[in-house]
């Protein structure tokens, strides 16, 4: 199929040519050219930098209009648009000088504004900024995000919660592409690494309008490793050592493109042994192994856009089921452990007529998962296997509106092949039509859509009636209509407000509509209900933010109700020794929000003070708290950017203090968790040898080695403590 692809591709490539072309001058407010500007087409996934004099030019531009973002560090992002190009177009930009967050252009969104610009509030972090951190993972780094926390199993699982929500709740997008790798399972993590990662955007909310069924809580969506520009070869090698795990994380990468091919290949190898608790004892079997190979092959010109990507991960994950037992630095795990392999394939297309385009991404995920309890015979393992298409076409702009209509749509097929089954074998189809306008006026927008979704679910019979295992075979039909409706306004010149009122839904997965058998992840007897409805819900956010020169100040409300909300209740029975737990369904609200700061005071140009606040209340009708809500945190730092003349460049020390409140709001099935506070400190900056430039990590995180369970935490009800004081010293070579 990849050849056939290429091959489409090429002969493409020999019918069409090149037509239209962009040059320009990018100079700063003191009309001073600045060199080293980044000026990207994110359709075209195609870029240049500007010279010594400012200066930059594309070519081979298609038709129509076409939207260029420039960056630079230290200065506002600008976004433009050229209506409609010529033969030859002139583009000269002047940036301002800006000494906060950076103005990203969002992707995860239909219309691909500036976040400054968005309806929604999209939370935007570069995975440098993330690394910075120190974290040892990607979902460890996303729960630095206010809104954002994680369901951990020790160091080498981790589940995305947004605002409360997690699980089949909060989809996560990679390549274009939904990521789907049974991810119900509790003990199921994300099975992505950050390597060869470009961002995250956080939608915070319902967004079953843009992706359909499991966005009903919000959506992570991972933006890949862009392309060289044109003319360019670039290679890197990163290193990292963490002295808590003892581990390591290994990255080497290359890419160039010419002025209409491109291609980049990243691998890498992460590997960790058992971590430590702060009185210095391992938890046993928490260690954990990761390969994960990144490449993609991309071709544009003035008519389409093509891009092939591919990712392969392996994962070898123990499970530490003896808490504090044998121990041991090695890094070979030991039963139980998990074995999953994992390929995405993405094909991401973009056409351009006259006055409009279509963009059509297609992908295939073969998610193959093993369990191990004693031996190398797998006595659980799925293969699941997804095919989905997502096509939407760009009407040409009307006056002041712009509108889209898609398709999208799911093939999926589950598969066992062990002795143990967690969920039968199944068949699932999803389609979904939509249409989404923006209406923009002088600073107001109005944003609006409407969506139909069907999902149909088929599984077939398995084991014996009245034994663990047994399931009655399944034939069931989901569909649901879904709206959304954004204001943006600025109410002055430096306050914006956003105000959003959306729906979502999701459908019931196959472990709630059948389940029955032992859970191992939960240690419940846990029996499904074919009879479970549709989760739908409405959520209404507000959003406020004050923005100037040298300080930010943002307030996030929301309150999102939840019809037929899915969750375990305990039946009073016992089977095999295990407490049984039914599916049962009940109407839910989550209320909450988050707030902070950025502050730069002047003439202190290197000093940046950062401070945020988020909770979440989740409720029953009943007036009874939902299982697995985050306790409320505060978190605060204290940044300073320098530089050492000849020696480090783009330096920066930061101070983070982050404490997270108890939390007695809890379920009838969960325990109250104690507040606890985390210290961490960070270092880097880009060193200078002669000619040789690296940059480097300094990072002490959990630095006086506190003593905590955090709320979410699986091992929480063995009392297995968090991960203790941990230093991370990471490199990066630009070769």
């Amino acid at each position: 199929m990849k050849k056939f692809i290429i091959a489409l591709i090429l002969g493409f490539s020999g019918m069409l040519s090149a037509q239209n072309s962009v040059s320009g001058t990018v100079t700063d407010n003191q009309n001073q050219p600045l060199p080293g500007v980044s000026v990207y087409v994110p359709e075209l996934h195609k870029g240049t930098t500007t010279d010594a004099n400012g200066k930059y030019e594309l070519n081979n531009l298609p038709n129509g209009a076409l939207r260029l973002a420039f960056t630079y560090v230290g200065y506002a992002n600008q976004n433009k648009t050229i209506a409609k190009l010529l033969k030859q177009n002139t583009l000269d930009v002047t940036l301002e000088e800006s000494i906060l967050e950076m103005d990203e252009v969002v992707v995860s969104t239909p219309f691909n504004k500036l976040q400054s610009q968005n309806v929604m509030k999209i939370e935007h972090e570069s995975i440098k900024t993330l690394q910075q951190k120190g974290t040892s993972t990607l979902i460890e780094g996303l729960a630095t995000i206010p809104g954002v926390s994680q369901i951990s199993t020790g160091t080498s699982i981790g589940k995305p919660v947004i605002r409360g929500l997690s699980g089949n709740r909060v989809l996560v997008y990679s390549q274009g592409v939904r990521i789907e790798n049974q991810q119900f399972g509790d003990e199921h993590g994300l099975g992505l690494n950050d390597a060869g990662i470009e961002s995250v955007e956080v939608i915070k909310g319902p967004a079953s309008l843009l992706y359909g069924s499991d966005a009903l809580g919000g959506v992570l969506y991972f933006n890949p490793e862009k392309f060289a520009d044109a003319g360019d070869f670039k290679a890197n090698f990163s290193q990292k050592y963490f002295t808590n795990t003892q581990g390591s994380n290994s990255s080497i990468g290359l890419k160039t493109s010419t002025e209409n091919w491109k291609f980049l290949a990243r691998g890498s190898y992460n590997t960790h042994s058992d971590y430590k608790i702060a009185d210095g004892d391992r938890v046993t079997n928490s260690r954990y192994n990761e390969t994960d190979f990144k490449t993609g092959i991309g071709y544009s010109n003035s008519t389409f856009s093509s891009v092939l990507r591919y990712n392969y991960n392996k994962l070898d994950i123990g499970i530490p089921e003896d808490g504090i037992a044998e121990q041991s630095s090695s890094k070979d795990t030991q039963f139980p452990r998990q074995g999953i392999f994992n390929h995405l394939l993405s094909l991401n297309n973009v056409i351009f007529f006259e006055n409009s385009k279509l963009d059509v991404d297609l992908g295939y995920i073969a998610n193959d998962r093993s369990e191990f309890e004693d031996s190398n015979e797998a006595s659980l393992h799925m293969k699941l296997n997804t095919f989905n298409y997502n096509a939407k076409y760009h009407f040409p702009k009307f006056g002041k509106i712009e509108t889209i209509v898609g398709v999208q749509g799911m093939h999926q097929t589950n598969k066992n092949s062990g002795e143990e089954y967690l969920i039968p074998d199944a068949t699932t189809n999803d389609f979904g039509v939509f249409g989404t306008a923006n209406y923009e006026w002088n600073s107001n927008v109005l944003q609006a859509g409407l969506r139909f979704d069907n999902r149909n679910v088929t599984s077939i019979a398995h084991g014996n009636e009245g034994e663990e295992g047994y399931f009655l075979p399944l034939d069931k039909s989901f569909d649901s209509f879904n709206a959304s409706l954004g204001y943006k306004t600025k109410l002055a010149e430096p306050l914006t407000l956003r105000l959003n009122v959306a729906t979502g839904f999701r459908a019931p997965n196959l472990a709630e509509l059948t389940s029955n058998g032992v859970h191992e992840g939960t240690n419940r007897y846990e029996i499904g209900n074919a009879n479970l409805k549709t989760e739908q819900n409405v959520q209404t956010d507000l959003n406020l933010e004050y923005k100037n020169t040298h300080f930010e100040f943002f307030v996030n409300g929301f309150y999102n109700h939840v019809n037929n909300y899915i969750y375990t209740s305990p039946t009073g029975e016992l089977r095999d020794d295990n407490d049984v737990f039914a599916y049962v369904q009940d109407n839910a609200q989550l209320y909450g929000g988050e707030v902070g700061l950025h502050f730069h005071p002047h003439p202190l140009d290197w000093l940046h003070f950062e401070t945020s606040f988020e909770t979440v209340t989740g409720k029953k009708d009943n007036n009874d708290y939902l299982p697995l809500i985050p306790a409320n945190n505060w978190n605060n730092t204290l940044r300073t950017e320098f530089n050492i003349k000849n020696f480090l460049s783009e330096g920066f020390a930061s101070l983070n203090v982050s404490s997270t409140f108890s939390q007695d709001n809890v379920s009838g099935f969960e325990t109250a968790s104690k507040g606890y506070t985390l210290v961490n400190l960070g270092f880097g900056g880009t060193v200078k040898l002669g000619k040789t430039a690296f940059d480097i990590n300094l990072n002490g995180n959990n630095l006086f080695d506190k003593k905590y369970i955090a709320h979410l935490s699986r091992l929480k009800t063995d009392g297995i403590p968090n991960i203790g004081r941990n230093i991370v010293l990471g490199v990066n070579f630009n070769l």
